[in-house]
């Protein structure tokens, strides 16, 4: 059984969409654990004049679902609290102290707060400097915030968003969300990598060709027109997600398996991760817009055409790009990325590509390949190997085989979610699965030296709905005498 956390954790935004789909269940989960039993409080804030006992439906609602008992949820919910909450009133925050302290006493949660921004970006700077100056930080207990992304909009405004959060935190006290680190395929990596010795030994540039990062989702851009038309898949989706799966999948071994040796290894990759000038980052990078096409049957919608989009927009879906990393380890190996919306099937995969035998036994023309490893990350959870084998038969063509393992859909299904095992890391102090400063200032420059040389292009490329992106993408690598090794074919949906 779990030890017990003790904590009471103010929700700014408990209204909204993320709490409901992500933060009830997600708490809920470790309810049932145990990790959350009987000295926890939740206070819920948001502009909405909600009750208590509506607020208790809203959690009950939210953590519902066929292998929920009722009475369990209903216990849980028990434990929240609501406020109507203007973010910038100073009274408010009196008030939220007051009740933090009157359940602090009745949970016995030993002054022990968390702080969780839910909510629109613009305001955590105003959140954090009234939690400063009203005194709801307690000297007691610890005290931990919890940042959703987007983390700024370029180097800049991340700088100035973490200067006003730092004049009221410590940074060992920030807890910087990126939800990809809280995924189990992604938390595997290090055991993948660091305790096997068949691929330990060989995962740097004396045996690696190249790395490929793909992060596809079929989805257009949805309901997000709003927030999505500012940020783009470059800052969506590269910033944060690729470049965390890029320094899991290229950093040293840390000394050892702690929050700050495993800091200093991804250090070392950000490190090195140089931004481009005007002309290379045209040149090594791609983006594109999805249009109209026909999938399925259904006229589907171009980017341009979604609702809340501009007609002219200059937002990007879509990115690939070629990154070389500035690290002996790694010298010479590129490391492809891309990712997008309205591609051919959702998938996050990243494949590691071996170089072929210096001296092969057998001709390439009888269908040797180089070796590969896939792992896969979402929708399934697994890895495969393909290897080359000879074929069945009287001669000896080669042909590639593939050894392949994904983990029990229902076995992956039970297993915590992201936001779970995030927070229950929050719970324990442990910044070991959370983005840094240091991570983030280094993504942001790379990223503003890409952004600015887009800038500087008038015309948005296309792709079509349902397909893996424009041309240019594969030109990428073709121009390198390389190829993406995923290249799906569209799947008819049944009716």
């Amino acid at each position: 059984m779990p030890e017990e956390s003790r904590a009471v954790i103010i929700i700014f935004g408990g209204s909204g969409d993320l709490a409901s789909r992500k933060l009830y269940p997600a708490l809920f989960n470790l309810y049932r654990r145990g990790v959350l039993a009987e000295h926890f409080a939740v206070i819920g804030t948001a502009r909405r004049p909600w009750t208590d006992d509506h607020y208790h439906e809203v959690v009950e609602n939210a953590v519902a679902g066929d292998d929920v008992d009722r009475d369990q949820a209903k216990a849980f919910a028990q434990h929240f609290f609501y406020q109507s909450h203007d973010v910038t009133d100073a009274d408010h925050y009196i008030t939220l102290k007051n009740l933090a302290a009157k359940l602090d006493d009745q949970y016995v949660t030993g002054g022990n707060r968390i702080f969780y921004m839910a909510m629109a970006p613009d305001f955590f700077e105003t959140i954090a400097s009234h939690l400063k100056s009203e005194h709801l930080l307690t000297e007691r207990g610890f005290n931990r915030l919890i940042i959703e992304k987007p983390f700024g909009h370029d180097y800049a405004s991340a700088k100035e968003l973490n200067d006003s959060l730092t004049a009221t935190f410590d940074d060992d006290q920030i807890f910087r969300i990126d939800h990809y680190l809280g995924k189990e395929m992604i938390q595997n990596l290090l055991a993948f990598r660091f305790d096997n010795a068949i691929f330990e030994g060989v995962w740097n540039k004396d045996y690696i060709d190249n790395i490929q990062i793909t992060l596809s989702e079929a989805v257009g851009v949805e309901e997000r027109a709003g927030y999505y038309e500012k940020a783009g898949a470059l800052r969506d989706m590269v910033q944060n997600h690729v470049m965390q799966v890029l320094s899991y999948l290229t950093m040293p071994k840390p000394k050892t398996f702690t929050a700050n040796d495993i800091l200093t290894a991804k250090d070392q990759v950000f490190a090195a991760l140089k931004p481009y000038d005007l002309a290379t980052a045209k040149e090594n990078f791609v983006r594109a817009q999805y249009a109209s096409a026909e999938v399925d049957g259904d006229q589907v919608l171009g980017y341009r055409q979604e609702e809340g989009v501009a007609a002219d927009s200059q937002t990007a879906t879509f990115v690939a790009g070629k990154i070389m990393l500035d690290m002996p380890q790694w010298e010479g190996v590129p490391v492809y990325i891309r990712t997008g919306k309205r591609l051919t099937r959702k998938s996050t995969q990243l494949t590691l590509t071996f170089e072929p035998v210096t001296s092969p036994l057998f001709n390439r023309e009888t269908g040797s390949q180089p070796d590969s490893l896939t792992i896969y990350i979402e929708p399934s959870e697994g890895y495969s190997l393909q290897l080359n084998g000879k074929a069945l038969g009287t001669g000896f063509n080669i042909e590639p085989d593939e050894l392949r393992y994904r983990h029990d859909p229902e076995a992956a299904a039970a297993a915590p979610e992201a936001y779970e095992r995030l927070i229950n890391n929050v719970l324990e102090g442990d910044q070991t699965n959370f983005t840094h400063w240091s991570e983030l200032s280094a993504s942001w420059r790379f990223i503003d030296a890409i952004q600015a040389a887009w800038s500087q292009e008038t015309e948005m490329p296309t792709y079509p709905a349902a397909t893996m992106g424009p041309q240019a993408a594969f030109d990428l690598l073709a121009r390198d005498g390389r190829q993406w090794f995923w290249q799906p074919r569209r799947i008819k949906l049944a009716d």
